[in-house]
């Protein structure tokens, strides 16, 4: 037969699957001859020939190498990849440009021919192409060969996607990495300034948003605060926002629901307000630390459905580093407050005692000897209004030490506007109830002054003028030179009003002092039972300063 074909056409003979293959895609060749008895041949090669153009046709790479890493077949995504289609022959990393082996595995190839297990690295080509190898051993009968089937896939988007959450990781590290001696030589305005300067850096340079605003939760007001805002129209960067999901815009619902929100196309959003002309889309993510929601992120583009999941993810990811940034500022912030309310504290606590002494013995000598010398009462004066400037003035530092917005909501202590500034003069022989009435009150800007006993108060009193008299006096029942009621008897005769307050012992009354004081005039519930608590303490005083 192939005789009577040779004198009507060139024929030419194939020895092998690859050669025939090769031969068919001359144009010139008409068809393939075949005897019956080699019908499976051609059956093989067909199946051959379809499995090749799957492989050819799909997206990753498919090579075959044999164990000098020589190319012995490649599918059209490798010489895409390799831009050239003459890459049988050619050494495999040679064809793609000697890339950068990253691992895990350095030598997937060896290992695979070694261990007759498939192994797997990562490339990395020019232009940051990043491809995954996969090489499997070829087995042939059951026995290993020399030979590897490859495959490669494209995972520069992963790499790119990991190394931008590893970059935003590395980041949130640094938003607020201070060293000891930086905290030490900081101010707080600095420490603020900073963090700011970072959040601004790495919203633009690394998250590539132009437009953006970041707003801290008031949680008493429910007001959104602007801490930072960068592109945005000086009306819509001031504005007025509160967490409610209703008439507060798309920053005030994520505020209140606690849930990012994605405006794709502004002007078919009913939530969206306006932050810069022009806006077409936002993003817009809770600030949330230890589940509670501190504050808003929001970027705005010019561009309609321009923000993805990822730049979801992202942003997500930044704005919880950032929430703890923010949060380790107002520690240090904190910290800083407690430390300055302590020290003053201290100082106010060894002060108070002797300060206190000192109007004692001025008091005294003023009453004893103040017909004796002309400028004596002057100068006595002089050293009353002194030592109570004392305590003025370390109260006064204390304040602007630790200004109550530097203090954490939780930890302030209750306001009690009726004490604010109020003036008290607690009589006890006993200096520890002295000194409690000085680190009871103190705290809520009271100023506080003592005597040991009623005939010491009784010279207090005489020598204070209108600007400096007692709002409350608060004497034991029992002083050691006059019982309660006595002392009242005597307040009377140099006071229009008595502000009088009695502490007793639960039952200890044998004077029946309360009784007598009572009768002449004492507020009924004008008492205290030792030892009391702040709370009783407090109630009473105010009882006291709303008559």
């Amino acid at each position: 037969m192939a005789s009577q074909l040779s004198e009507r056409f060139d024929v030419l003979y194939t020895d092998g699957f690859a050669q025939l293959t090769d031969q068919l895609r001359d144009e010139s060749v008409a068809g393939v001859f075949l005897p019956v008895a080699q019908t499976g041949y051609l059956q093989r090669w067909a199946e051959s020939q379809l499995q090749a153009q799957i492989l050819s046709g799909m997206c990753d790479g498919v090579v075959l190498v044999d164990e000098c890493n020589t190319i012995l077949w490649a599918n059209d995504r490798l010489q895409k990849w390799a831009e050239t289609d003459e890459l049988v022959g050619m050494n495999f990393y040679a064809a793609l440009g000697s890339p950068e082996i990253l691992g895990p595995d350095f030598c997937p190839f060896h290992t695979a021919l070694a261990t007759n297990k498939a192994s797997n690295s990562t490339l990395k080509l020019e232009d940051n192409l990043h491809l995954q190898v996969h090489a499997a051993p070829l087995l042939q009968q059951g026995h290993s060969g020399n030979q590897l089937i490859v495959t490669i896939r494209d995972i520069t988007n992963e790499m790119l996607h990991q190394q931008k959450l590893s970059a935003i990781h590395k980041a949130g590290i640094e938003l607020a990495d201070l060293t000891p001696q930086e905290v030490f030589d900081m101010p707080v305005e600095d420490r603020i300034e900073l963090l700011k300067s970072n959040i601004l850096h790495y919203t633009k340079d690394l998250l590539n948003f132009d437009v953006f605003e970041i707003r801290m939760l008031d949680e008493k007001t429910r007001k959104l605060e602007p801490l930072l805002s960068f592109g945005l129209e000086p009306t819509a960067a001031q504005r007025l926002l509160c967490a409610e999901s209703r008439d507060n815009g798309v920053t005030g619902f994520v505020a209140a629901t606690g849930k990012s929100y994605l405006c794709e196309n502004t002007t078919e959003d009913p939530l969206y307000l306006r932050g810069f002309k022009g806006a077409k889309s936002s993003l817009t993510v809770p600030l949330i630390l230890h589940d509670q929601v501190i504050g808003t992120f929001n970027v705005e583009s010019p561009e309609s459905y321009v923000f993805s999941e990822s730049d979801l993810q992202f942003l997500e990811l930044f704005t919880r580093d950032v929430a703890v940034a923010l949060n380790t500022l107002e520690l240090l912030i904190a910290q800083k407050a407690n430390a300055a309310q302590e020290s003053v504290a201290a100082i106010h606590s060894a002060v108070a005692m002797p300060v206190d002494e000192i109007l004692n013995n001025a008091v005294n000598v003023m009453e004893r000897y103040i017909g004796h010398e002309p400028d004596l009462k002057a100068r006595l004066q002089s050293i009353l209004q002194n030592a109570r400037e004392v305590k003025q003035n370390i109260q006064s530092v204390g304040q602007q030490m630790t200004p109550a917005e530097a203090v954490p909501t939780s930890v302030q202590p209750p306001e009690h506007p009726l004490l604010q500034g109020r003036r008290f003069l607690v009589v006890d022989a006993d200096e520890s109830v002295r000194r409690a009435a000085h680190g009871l009150l103190d705290k809520y800007n009271c100023v506080v002054e003592t005597a040991h006993t009623g005939g010491e108060a009784i010279f207090m009193i005489q020598n204070t003028t209108a600007d400096n008299a007692y709002d409350v006096i608060i004497a034991d029942v029992r002083l050691d030179d006059m019982p309660g009621h006595d002392f009242l008897c005597a307040l009377k005769k140099i006071m229009e009003f008595v502000p009088l307050i009695l502490m007793s012992g639960f039952g200890y009354d044998p004077d029946h002092s309360i009784v007598k004081a009572r009768q002449l005039g004492l507020n009924t519930n004008a008492v205290l039972f030792k030892p009391f608590r702040l709370d009783q303490l407090l109630g009473t005083v105010e009882m006291m300063l709303s008559v």
